[in-house]
């Protein structure tokens, strides 16, 4: 049984989460359209990702007009985020879509359980842009590339990771990382649904051919 009409109260919470957060709202984009409006798994996940790429896009436009995005942390953190998106997602057409469900659900409780640790964050000075021993560089575009894989591959944004590694491994102050998280997110998911969009179009053109 499809609840549309509390799928529109599920998407004011993904709104408000990623726009205060920088995190969160897309760990309930799927779940909202597989429970609530009762889509396929994979369509969801599909769907999931340009929801969360367009909400996160509004943010992150407020976000870099008002300069609280960090280009050297997007810069190490964005290519290679697309990348794994794309490989997340092309990894999806050889599994189920109850595979992608519970990989989906072993990333909301591994999120609940960071969550729930008691913080031992202590935010260091930012780092200098053009300091070309910057730590963190190497760290932060591995980290993109395992966000960006399970982005494609269960359609959530991964801010509860990025936002760490902004925070920990790049020394981004907690606003900026809300921006810079938005922003990543959003070209993540663009890059994931882009992939999905290619393998419908296969599909389709395999049922005809």
């Amino acid at each position: 049984m499809t609840m549309p009409w509390l799928g529109v109260g599920g998407a004011l919470v993904i709104g408000l989460a990623l726009g205060l957060l920088g995190s969160g709202g897309s760990i309930v984009t799927v779940p909202v359209l597989v429970y609530l409006f009762g889509q396929p798994e994979k369509q969801a996940i599909a769907g999931s990702l340009i929801v969360v790429a367009l909400v996160a896009a509004f943010g992150a436009v407020l976000n870099a007009r008002a300069g609280t995005v960090s280009p050297r942390a997007f810069v190490s953190l964005g290519p290679t985020g697309m990348a794994g998106a794309w490989a997340g997602a092309t990894l999806s057409q050889y599994v189920s879509g109850s595979i992608q469900l519970l990989t989906f659900a072993a990333a909301m409780l591994t999120a609940a359980i960071m969550m729930l640790r008691p913080a031992r964050i202590t935010i260091a000075p930012a780092v200098d842009a053009h300091a070309p021993s910057a730590p963190g560089t190497l760290t932060l575009a591995g980290i993109g590339f395992a966000v960006g894989v399970l982005t494609g591959f269960v359609g959530v944004g991964g801010g509860f990771l990025i936002l760490p590694a902004l925070v920990l491994a790049a020394r981004v102050p907690m606003h900026t990382a809300v921006g810079t998280s938005l922003m990543l997110i959003s070209l993540n998911a663009l890059a994931g649904f882009a992939k999905y969009l290619l393998l419908l179009g296969k599909l389709c053109t395999g049922s005809h051919g």
